[in-house]
């Protein structure tokens, strides 16, 4: 799974977005993250124009419950999973930057936040799977009598993803998510967040439904060595950019958790570098696999022996980045994970 930038330097570059788009998809990418804030254009719509333009790639829409009613918003993903047939998913975001969402009039506090998405996720989903009108009595929506006709291509619904890692997200993801998504932190911090929202998923009898993603950007080159070099060089360009003045991490608890892990330390397990994370304040998946396409590959895998199913990947020229991880990176990932999977399918039906 790839991340979108529609912009770049510009509100949106239509030229770019078609090329970006279209070279995911020939890289072979399941899907690709239409990211919001509030200085971005519409990812609803954004989706609905990638649609258009390719044929396979999956849409990972990212939306902010609160700011429209949750029927509205299960309409408009039941349409674009309609119309792109069975390609649309909702990445669920409810805590991040408080000051980003006050600057779209969002004032609750994060607790009264997660409580507020739990019956939005609630009643999107009726909205996806009623067969006859329903009503619905919360302290934040009242419905009465709702019947949409127009059903997800993918059943029973669209995809739930959904990030978070305060306890209140843990407990609505255990409840709500097909996919729980993490950012990039060492192996034993991802094992230790995995057993957490499965233990908090099996009180709702859902701790085998739910699936793990990992957010990383990937620096890539032929060696070791060459990564090496090229993250240096990122991480210089970046600290030119922003000056002497440090970044704090943001108020949400990811972010406070990864910060605490990229000042503490520069690398961590098999090419885990932190670095862009420590300057950035930990702001979003700012975390790399640094190394050669093989370096890489090894790293994914013993993620995906945790239980990480799903990558998501972003690069520093994502353009650049998108062709490269199709040719070289994706092929040895997925190479390593069949023969993993076969072998130890071998074994149990050995035992």
């Amino acid at each position: 799974m790839k991340r979108a930038n529609p912009m770049r330097g510009q509100v949106l570059d239509l030229p770019f977005i078609k090329a970006f788009t279209q070279t995911q998809e020939y890289a072979g990418f399941d899907k690709v993250l239409l990211a919001v804030n509030t200085r971005s254009p519409d990812s609803m719509i954004l989706a609905s124009y990638v649609a258009a333009l390719t044929d396979k790639l999956g849409l990972l829409v990212a939306h902010r419950p609160g700011f429209q009613a949750p029927i509205f918003a299960a309409r408009q993903f039941a349409t674009l999973d309609r119309l792109s047939q069975g390609r649309a998913a909702i990445n669920v975001l409810t805590g991040g930057d408080s000051g980003d969402l006050q600057r779209d009039g969002n004032f609750l506090d994060k607790a009264t936040r997660y409580t507020r998405t739990h019956e939005y996720l609630q009643i999107m989903k009726q909205v996806w799977e009623a067969q006859q009108p329903f009503s619905f009595a919360g302290d934040f929506y009242q419905v009465q009598d709702n019947f949409t006709e127009v059903k997800p291509y993918q059943q029973p619904h669209v995809p739930v993803y959904f990030s978070g890692a305060s306890e209140a997200a843990v407990e609505i993801a255990a409840q709500h998510a097909d996919v729980y998504m993490m950012w990039g932190e060492p192996l034993e911090q991802v094992e230790a967040c995995i057993a957490q929202v499965r233990a908090a998923a099996k009180r709702f009898g859902r701790e085998e439904h739910i699936r793990f993603s990992l957010s990383l950007r990937p620096v890539l080159d032929p060696t070791d060595e060459e990564a090496c070099q090229r993250a240096d060089r990122l991480l210089a360009q970046a600290q030119a950019n922003i000056g002497s003045q440090p970044i704090q991490p943001e108020s949400n608890t990811g972010s406070q958790r990864l910060y605490e892990l990229a000042t503490a330390r520069n690398v961590y397990d098999r090419g885990l570098w932190t670095g862009m994370a420590a300057l950035s304040g930990a702001a979003g998946n700012s975390t790399s696999l640094v190394g050669s396409p093989e370096t890489v590959a090894e790293a994914a895998l013993e993620y995906y022996k945790l239980g990480i199913t799903t990558f998501l990947f972003c690069g520093f020229d994502q353009l650049r980045d998108a062709a490269g991880y199709g040719r070289r990176r994706l092929p040895n990932i997925r190479q390593r994970v069949a023969a993993y999977a076969a072998d130890k399918a071998l074994q149990v039906s050995a035992a």
